[in-house]
Parts: C-alpha cells; sequence; structure tokens
C-alpha cells in the first residue's frame, strides 16, 4: 500500500514538475520563436490633401491601424461570438474547444470545426506559413501561449481585428468598414459588424458584394451565436436580423491621372525624408500634399487628345508642371502622353529650352546689373562672334530694338549682343541663383542651345523668381508627414534665396505680360492675367521640323511650365509646329480650371512701375495754313490727327533747299502754331513723332508748304 502511493505521490510530482518544464520550455522557446517586430503589422500611407481631404492609398496591403477603443463593444463581440467564445477564459489555447472540435470531427467523420482561437489565428497568420505539419502547430500553441503572456486579451484583440483579411484587397477592420461601408470602423452598426465578422472564414464565399445571400446568411448565424453567448438579448438579435444591410462600396483605386505625381512622392519621400519606398508602403504614414486634383484631371484629360500635340505620329510626348507661387507645391504634375508607374518622369528631364532662357539669362541679369532698361535700345543686326553667326526666325533685322520689344518678339540677334555685353559667366551666375546650373560656355546660352537642357520643373522654379519678387523656393510634392502615430516627422522646406531684385523680377513681369498679350504667346485664350515666354528649337536637316517646343508661365497665383516634343527626335519623328500649341494648351488647363481668374497683377511696394510701351505710327494727314495776325504777322497752323496715346512728342522740322532746322515739339495733341513766317522764303514743314521711352523718332511725315488755302 505504501508502495503504491508513493508511487502515486511520485507520478503527480512527475507529472507536475513535467508539466512545469514544459510550460517553462514554452515560454523559453518563445523568445525564440517570436519575433515581436512582425507585429507591426502593413499599414497603408494616406495621401491627403492641404485641408484633410482623403486623395489615395499607397500600400502593399490596404491596411488601416485602429486602435481597440475605436472599435465598438458590440463590434468586438461579433467577432468573438463566431471566433472564439472563451476568448476572455483561456491562455491561448481552448482545451474545451480542442475537444468539442475533434468530438464533431469524430461524429461526422471528417473536419469539420476548428478548434484555434483568436490567439492561435493572430500566431499563424502573423509568424507562420500555411504549411500543415505537426511541427507548425506546435509553433502555434508555443507562440499563442507567449502571446497571452506578453500581451493583454485588449491588445491581442486589437492585432487580430487590424490583421485579418475581409477580401477585395481590405485588410483589418477600419479598411473593410470603409471598403464595405464607407465610414469608419467606430461607426459600425450591430448588424454591419456582424456582417464583418461573417467574412474571415471565407472571405470569397462569404462577400457581400459576391455572394450577397451566403453573407446574410453567415451574418445571421453570427448575430445568432451573439445571443446564445448574452451579448445580445434575445429581441434585439430578432429586431437586428430583420435588417437590410446598404452596402455603400468605395473601394480603393490608383486614378491613372495620379501616377506621376505619386512617383513624385515616392522620390521625394525617399530623397529628402529618407524613407524607401518600401517604407511608404507598409508605414502607415499621413503625407499631405499640395495637389489640385481638379488640374491634375483637367490636364491629364488635355494630353490624352492627340489634337494638343502637333506631332507627325501619336508617340508626341509632353510634359506639364504647375507650382504654386507662394509655397512651392506642385499643384500638377503630368510626366508624359503615355505615363506608367515608374516610367520616364518628363517634368525632370532636361531639355533644350530654347527662348524660354532668354528672361533668366539674358534679360534679367541685365537689369539687375543695372547697365540696361527695360526701354534701352539693342542692336538687331545679323553679326558673327567668332564662327557663332545667331539670325532671327523671321530673317528681319530692325537695326535696333528696345529690350521691350526683343523680348516679346523674341529677336535673337539682339539677345546674343547683350549676353556678350553682360559676360556669360554673369550670365551663369544668375542662372545658378535660380536653381539652374549648365556647364556651357558660348554665346548660345542666349538661344537655349545647351549641351544638357534644363527641366520642367528647374524653369518653373525658375520663373517663380518673376512671379515672386525676385526670389526662388525648393518644389515639393509632399507639404508635411506624419507617422502612424500622428506625430510630424517633416515639412516641406520654406526657405527663399533672392536670384533678382524685386524692381527686375517686376519689369520682366510686365515684359512678360506684353509676351502673351501682344507677342509670341499670344496665341490662345485666357480670360486672367498671365506672363510667359514661348521656346522653340529647330530640327536639323529638316524643314519645318521642330524638336522642342515650350511655354512657360505664371499667372498671380500659379507658375508652372508645357513642354512638348518627343523622347528621341529624329528625321521621322518630330514636332510640326513650335510654340503656339504649349501657349495654347497652358492657357487651356488654366481657363478649364477652378482656380481664380486675376485680372491684373499687383504692383509690388517700393517698385518702379514700368509705363506700357509707346507705338509710333506714320502721320499723313499733315495741314499747314497760313493766315495773317495782328501781333504775330503772317502765322503758319500746322494740323495733323494725334495718336491715342498722349504720351506720344510730336517735333516739328523746318525745311528749305539749305537746311532742316528743329522748330519745336507739343506732346498728346495734333496742332502747332509758328509764327513771324517769312512768306518770300516760306519753307515746308514736317512732323517727326518721338518716343520718350526709348529716345527713338518714328517716321518723318511728308514735307508740307504752307498755303492760304484750307486743305479739307
Amino acid at each position: 500500500m505504501k508502495r503504491k502511493l508513493f508511487l502515486l505521490f511520485f507520478t503527480v510530482v512527475g507529472s507536475f514538475v513535467l508539466g512545469l518544464f514544459g510550460y517553462l520550455l514554452i515560454i523559453y522557446a518563445g523568445d525564440y520563436v517570436i519575433d515581436d517586430k512582425k507585429l507591426v503589422m502593413n499599414s497603408a500611407t494616406k495621401l491627403v490633401s492641404k485641408d484633410g481631404q482623403f486623395i489615395t492609398k499607397l500600400y502593399y496591403e490596404n491596411r488601416d491601424i485602429v486602435q481597440i477603443k475605436d472599435i465598438p463593444e458590440h463590434v468586438q463581440q461579433a467577432f468573438i461570438a463566431v471566433e472564439d467564445t472563451r476568448f476572455y477564459k483561456h491562455h491561448g489555447i481552448d482545451l474545451q474547444a480542442i475537444g468539442r472540435a475533434v468530438y464533431k470531427d469524430i461524429v461526422a467523420g471528417g473536419k469539420v470545426e476548428g478548434g484555434s482561437t483568436i490567439t492561435q489565428q493572430l500566431a499563424k497568420n502573423v509568424f507562420l506559413t500555411n504549411e500543415k505539419t505537426f511541427l507548425r502547430k506546435t509553433k502555434e500553441l508555443i507562440i499563442a501561449i507567449n502571446l497571452e503572456e506578453e500581451y493583454s486579451k485588449q491588445e491581442l484583440l486589437e492585432m487580430y481585428l487590424n490583421q485579418i483579411y475581409f477580401g477585395h484587397g481590405a485588410y483589418g477592420i477600419q479598411s473593410a468598414s470603409k471598403f464595405y461601408f464607407n465610414k469608419n470602423a467606430s461607426d459600425l452598426t450591430v448588424e454591419e459588424g456582424a456582417l464583418l465578422a461573417a467574412i474571415p472564414k471565407a472571405p470569397s464565399r462569404y462577400s457581400p458584394v459576391l455572394n450577397p445571400e451566403k453573407s446574410i446568411q453567415r451574418r445571421d448565424l453570427v448575430i445568432s451565436l451573439m445571443e446564445k453567448r448574452g451579448f445580445l438579448q434575445p429581441e434585439e438579435a430578432v429586431r437586428v436580423q430583420g435588417k437590410t444591410v446598404a452596402l455603400d462600396i468605395q473601394e480603393v483605386e490608383r486614378d491613372p491621372a495620379l501616377l506621376t505625381y505619386i512617383d513624385m512622392v515616392f522620390d521625394e519621400a525617399k530623397t529628402r525624408y529618407k524613407l524607401s519606398n518600401e517604407e511608404l508602403l507598409r508605414g502607415g504614414y499621413t503625407i499631405t500634399v499640395p495637389l489640385h486634383m481638379e488640374i491634375q484631371k483637367t490636364a491629364y484629360e488635355l494630353f490624352k487628345d492627340k489634337k494638343n500635340f502637333p506631332g507627325v505620329d501619336d508617340n508626341v510626348e509632353g510634359a506639364f508642371v504647375l507650382l504654386d507661387n507662394e509655397t512651392g507645391g506642385v499643384l500638377a504634375s503630368i510626366g508624359g502622353r503615355h505615363y506608367v508607374s515608374r516610367g520616364i518622369n518628363r517634368v525632370l528631364v532636361k531639355r533644350q529650352p530654347g527662348s524660354t532662357i532668354k528672361p533668366l539669362a539674358v534679360y534679367g541679369p541685365a537689369l539687375e546689373e543695372n547697365e540696361f532698361e527695360p526701354y534701352s535700345m539693342l542692336v538687331d543686326k545679323k553679326l558673327s562672334y567668332g564662327e557663332y553667326e545667331p539670325s532671327n526666325y523671321s530673317g528681319i533685322y530692325k537695326g535696333k530694338i528696345s529690350m521691350y520689344d526683343a523680348v516679346i518678339e523674341s529677336a535673337n540677334a539682339p539677345a546674343v549682343w547683350m549676353l556678350d555685353r553682360l559676360g556669360i559667366d554673369t550670365a551663369k551666375e544668375y542662372l545658378t541663383k535660380t536653381g539652374i546650373t549648365i556647364p556651357d560656355q558660348g554665346l548660345s546660352i542666349a538661344l537655349g542651345g545647351l549641351q544638357e537642357g534644363i527641366s520642367p520643373i528647374a524653369m518653373a522654379k525658375a520663373y517663380r523668381a518673376f512671379a515672386r519678387d525676385g526670389k526662388v523656393i525648393e518644389p515639393h510634392v509632399i507639404s508635411k508627414i506624419e507617422d502612424r502615430d500622428g506625430k510630424v516627422i517633416g515639412e516641406a522646406p520654406k526657405h527663399e534665396t533672392e536670384a533678382f531684385s524685386k524692381q527686375t523680377a517686376w519689369y520682366m513681369t510686365r515684359m512678360l505680360e506684353g509676351v502673351v498679350d501682344s507677342g509670341t504667346a499670344r496665341v490662345g485664350s485666357y480670360s486672367g492675367a498671365l506672363a510667359g515666354k514661348t521656346g522653340t528649337t529647330n530640327l536639323p536637316g529638316v524643314e519645318n521640323g521642330i524638336k522642342d517646343a515650350w511655354f512657360v508661365g505664371f499667372t498671380p497665383t500659379v507658375v508652372g511650365a508645357i513642354w512638348m516634343g518627343y523622347d528621341s527626335t529624329n528625321s521621322n519623328q518630330y514636332l510640326k509646329s513650335g510654340s503656339a500649341s504649349p501657349t495654347k494648351l497652358f492657357k487651356k488647363i488654366l481657363d478649364h480650371s477652378e482656380l481664380k481668374n486675376m485680372t491684373a497683377f499687383s504692383t509690388p511696394k517700393d517698385v518702379e512701375e514700368l509705363e506700357p510701351p509707346i507705338r509710333l505710327s506714320e502721320i499723313s494727314d499733315v495741314k499747314a495754313n497760313l493766315s495773317f495776325k495782328p501781333l504775330g504777322l503772317f502765322t503758319v497752323s500746322l494740323k495733323w490727327k494725334p495718336s491715342v496715346d498722349e504720351r506720344i512728342e510730336y517735333r516739328i522740322y523746318e525745311e528749305n533747299s539749305k537746311s532742316v532746322k528743329y522748330v519745336g515739339s507739343v506732346r498728346g495733341i495734333g496742332e502747332y502754331e509758328i509764327e513771324n513766317v517769312n512768306i518770300f522764303s516760306m519753307p515746308s514743314y514736317f512732323i517727326v513723332p518721338y518716343n520718350s521711352l526709348t529716345n527713338e523718332e518714328g517716321s518723318y511725315s511728308k514735307a508740307v508748304k504752307p498755303t492760304f488755302f484750307s486743305n479739307k
């Protein structure tokens, strides 16, 4: 008897020691099996507008992490009722559930019910593969027990509800709630929560989208289980089961109009904030972007229309970028007409800028160096500079031309002449201030003939100096980045640097307005204030063939650039027309957008205003009447029709057979009297209009000799 008691004692003690050893072994093994980093689930990064409106998501798995406190209790209960009714009573393994499942499997002659707890499911989904082996099941048990040791029940339930898959690409309760009902998980009703709890067992089979009847049947089963477990009263369960569920499907699709912009977000996150593409796809960040969705979509649609692109075939490409003048934020970007994700982003590709470089490399620096003013006269002749002999596109040379007119007509000869006077090093210094660096050393810089070229976004950044008092700012597509806890980890730089003085910027703005109003950019229609410059580079060897066509411009609120051309230009692929097409398209994008069309640029404080140009016209109707006045004796009265521009000065000259003499002048009127005229040696008179801005005289009128008879 004593021996039996002794054996029983040692058996009990041995079993206890063995059990304790096994438990400690499980706990010890858990340290090697559990990698806590795996519990940090992949979470979607959201792009939102500056006012917090959702734009799109970036993700490996469409998951939005939500805290357990934000998941209604009745939603938690729905999952517990259907997945693990003894969740709050077991320690990771539910022996009762396992025994019940084994019994039902034996009775049914096959597997009909699982015995896995929520903790086991979490362990399997996070740490293990789907292989069906004894070793995998052993690991699952070990991990589940250790998870229960390390985390609270609420923490485990939170991880589970954020981890499970709900079909249609939705991971976690929050993304599922958004997909199926377009609401946050915190707002789910009892019937909605039950419907979601019904899905994870077989997401395709119980999808309310693919199989609505099976989905409702499964939902009603969940509600019955909730009533059976005491989570719902019988009356409430019946009432809830009688409700229909109104789906409001909000599928997250990648809008093709956003492809360029999204790629730029990836690039900027990596270069400026050191976040890899992989981290962005799984880190659950909230990124505020300056994107203007309506402009982006408008530009995207217009870029698809081949009528806007004058190529020899539909392979012609283009790029468009628009910045906010104040912040430098990229409002819209199109990297190509046929852009694909992670493809060639032509917004960033360097191209020959043509005449769009003239304000940056020639005219702006010349004004800044105080060598010239907007109405200074420049040499407009076909000159040779060593082997370099630039020519005007029109083939016309005026001898002299004002800077203002050289800008609006985009004349080449005066631009090169001015750069030669200014100095290449000085021009490059100012280009560098705007953010543009080039290796070139020749006078062809004045016409945009560069080795490497300049990208559209760099051109837009540089022209921002004219729009914002001479200052440039680094463009950005990320205004702010917050981590999944809402902590701001990065913001766009706000530092500005001065490229030109405020006065130079304003003079250039007025001249570039002239380009749009009456110069090379007058084509197309836009009702608001707009300043800008066209640019074209020819294709050698192809008559009327164009390689690059540009328009870079700005309004009081935005600045942008459009480039058109081919990725590879040759005799078979080229543009059939020049800058008119990008100019018209730029205006069309602005005109189709919701941007406020400001009708005028505001003159900055402490700058001298630039007067509009004075345009001289020929005087062809001079009349010279002779009369007798008591005190003035014989008096000549000259009359002509004056211009509507009252700033024009009219110079009167007297001409005889031996000489020409200046008599006097009047401003803004068309009459002049000359007293005490010698009628025995009567001279002739002619009128010359004079431009006080350029200090240039216009064409002489025909000389007329006074007569006593009125010429009517």
